[in-house]
């Protein structure tokens, strides 16, 4: 069976409000493999962001592991942290969180400069990605000329053309129409899985959860239900 790209265990994160404390996750177990694309789902306040930033490394649990290509990164420190988030992992936000006096070939080629990729091979694998995004004509444009939807695919671009081992998304089809959705599901399906990438995706999103290969639900910082005829159908699959 294909290693894991990710793997939670046991974590547990609470906040202080004042005088509460408040539980956001509590004793989680999760695995995500290359090319899969899991769902997380539940109410406000289930704990869907928390776990998101702590498997982004943007946060650190109270307790539990947190394991990626089979390293353990629970511990790492902020510089490390910040070096595994800039070359093996890509975010899609809701938001898009493009920069908008940037054009649309820089706010992609941007997380290349900043792993100090050449700039032949940034300006290729850049043309290639907004090829694959059909975005290829808009290069020059800023994100503002832009569609909600074609924005959308601008983040995606920019988040799978470092060829991130996995993908955080938060929402990423919340604000966009049936149509338009359907296509960034298709294209992060499709480019998702020829890269190999794992995305871990929080969304309320019925539409996206009929396309994932996995539904996992959260409730109270607790996992209370996984669609399993989905998960045995993808682990014959990949076995």
């Amino acid at each position: 069976m294909t290693a894991p790209v990710i793997e939670l265990r046991g974590l547990s994160k609470t906040y202080r409000l004042g005088q509460h404390v408040v539980p956001a996750l509590q004793h989680v177990d999760l695995v995500v493999r290359p090319g899969e694309m899991l769902a997380l789902t539940g109410p406000s306040g289930s704990g869907k962001s928390t776990l998101l930033n702590i498997a982004g490394l943007i946060d650190k649990p109270d307790a539990g592991e947190v394991v990626l290509r089979g390293r353990c990164v629970t511990h790492i420190g902020e510089t490390a942290a910040a070096l595994l988030r800039r070359d093996a992992i890509g975010f899609v936000f809701q938001s898009f969180n493009l920069v908008p006096v940037m054009t649309v070939a820089d706010n992609v080629d941007y997380p290349l400069f900043l792993s100090g990729v050449p700039a032949a091979e940034r300006r290729e694998r850049v043309a290639a990605m907004l090829d694959a995004v059909g975005l290829a004509d808009h290069a020059r444009h800023r994100p503002d000329a832009l569609s909600g939807g074609q924005r959308q695919r601008v983040a995606i671009a920019r988040a799978l053309v470092k060829r991130p081992t996995l993908v955080i998304a938060d929402e990423p089809t919340a604000s966009l129409d049936s149509h338009t959705a359907e296509q960034v599901l298709d294209l992060m399906r499709e480019v998702g899985h020829a890269q190999g990438a794992a995305f871990l995706v929080a969304t309320h999103d019925a539409r996206l959860l009929r396309r994932c290969d996995r539904v996992v639900r959260l409730l109270d910082g607790r996992i209370t239900h996984v669609d399993t005829e989905e998960e045995e159908r993808h682990e014959r699959a990949l076995a």
